[in-house]
């Protein structure tokens, strides 16, 4: 049986399983969401026995051959889709599946919904796109470089906007129309506590900040302290973007040393419980909105600054820009991705002291860049250490009004 073959029964048998474990749900979201994203929950995280068929006693070297090539020939969405019904046979191809599928790190690409968790690749960033929309307050990422005219784009997470008399929350979310902390689609928030309260930074680099927005990742029984988003205020309303710093307390500033390695979920943990505890919130000296970001799903046993004793955490900063004189406004070298101007555009970069010793091709390099492309259309690129929820997360906090840090 040839390839292509073997290809096309996967996609049957991939819409067999999608129908069979969506019993009972709307046909209409049923259809949505296995054709619009990264396969979010059913497939790879269901306990119900996968049922056996004809190919679940193929010899492991054939089924081996196979996947490893169903994986080589199959590099983008949604054709990529055929890796991930490979994993939704049984339980022998599940493992094969896993084990030949890389990381966004290694490969540049992202397959599983756990790849959202996972750092981008060292060498070029992977290249997303947000859209806004305002009419339901939210805010979509897609996998690509520009909104394609067909709009099949892969949606890889959506984040609701609701407004609050104590602040302003971002409900994280594998797909768009189920926002439920209970459901195995939430990912996470991003939340602006009431004014004044929050969490301070960890790292001294920080204290002169005061916007602070931080990320926590739920799980079972508890939440923790993914990053901290700072604004610094402009109290001389002089002319410039914004200042802002990302001290990411999940991630180690030796992941950008040589030889240095940033946290790598491989799974999702059970959640079993749905009451949470919030970790402490001193207040803040100054004034402005702070906000903490909560990602749900990240295993705190696989965050270092968690499990371990004190880990200096990895702070990112604006990349300076520079003064345009016949334009008269601030530029940065967005290498075509950002066309409009906007308050909101940055780009990230390492903040690192000499002692640290990082290169200084690594400190040029762009980690995150963030920018307006057309009316409520933004391009978001990121690469390691950071993955496509800590960048997205990040990219939501710009778009909160910010009147003191402009």
């Amino acid at each position: 049986m040839s390839l292509r073959s073997i290809v096309r029964e996967l996609k049957e048998m991939r819409d067999g399983i999608g129908n069979t474990s969506r019993r009972g749900a709307g046909s209409r979201v049923s259809q949505r969401r296995t054709k619009s994203h990264i396969v979010p929950d059913m497939t790879l995280t269901s306990l119900e026995p996968i049922q056996q068929g004809q190919w679940a006693n193929i010899p492991s070297e054939l089924l081996l051959d196979i996947i490893r090539r169903v994986e080589e020939t199959e590099t983008s969405w949604p054709a990529r889709a055929v890796v991930v019904s490979c994993a939704s046979v049984c339980k022998s191809w599940r493992a094969v599946t896993k084990e030949i599928v890389q990381t966004p790190e290694q490969c540049g690409r992202l397959t599983f919904p756990i790849s959202l968790k996972q750092p981008g690749p060292r060498d070029s960033p992977i290249q997303c796109y947000i859209r806004r929309d305002r009419e339901t307050s939210a805010y979509l990422l897609y996998y690509g470089l520009v909104p394609s005219e067909n709009e099949t784009d892969k949606l890889l997470l959506v984040a609701k906007k609701l407004r609050r008399a104590t602040g302003t929350d971002f409900i994280i979310s594998l797909v768009a129309d189920d926002f439920s902390r209970s459901s195995n689609t939430y990912v996470g928030k991003l939340s602006q506590p009431p004014h004044g309260a929050g969490i301070p930074p960890k790292s001294t680099r920080s204290s002169r900040r005061f916007h602070s927005r931080q990320v926590s990742p739920r799980v079972p029984a508890c939440n923790y302290i993914v990053s901290t988003i700072t604004y610094e205020l402009n109290v001389l309303r002089t002319r410039g973007p914004r200042r802002m710093n990302c001290i990411m307390n999940s991630i180690p500033v030796s992941a950008v040393q040589e030889g240095g390695t940033a946290p790598t979920p491989t799974s999702f943990p059970e959640i079993t419980d749905e009451h949470f505890c919030s970790a402490s919130a001193p207040a803040l000296k100054g004034k402005g909105p702070v906000g903490d970001l909560s990602n749900s799903t990240l295993p705190v046993q696989e965050m270092p600054v968690q499990s371990q004793g004190p880990v200096e955490s990895l702070v990112l900063k604006n990349k300076s820009p520079r003064w345009h004189e016949q334009l008269q406004c601030w530029c940065l070298n967005f290498k075509g991705r950002v066309t409009v101007a906007s308050v909101k555009n940055f780009q990230l970069v390492a903040a690192v002291e000499p002692s640290h010793n990082v290169s200084a091709a690594e400190q040029e390099k762009v980690i995150l860049q963030f920018g307006k492309i057309g009316k409520d259309i933004f391009t978001m690129d990121y690469r390691y250490p950071l993955s496509a929820f800590q960048a997205f997360a990040i990219c939501l906090s710009s778009f909160d009004t910010k009147p003191a840090c402009e």
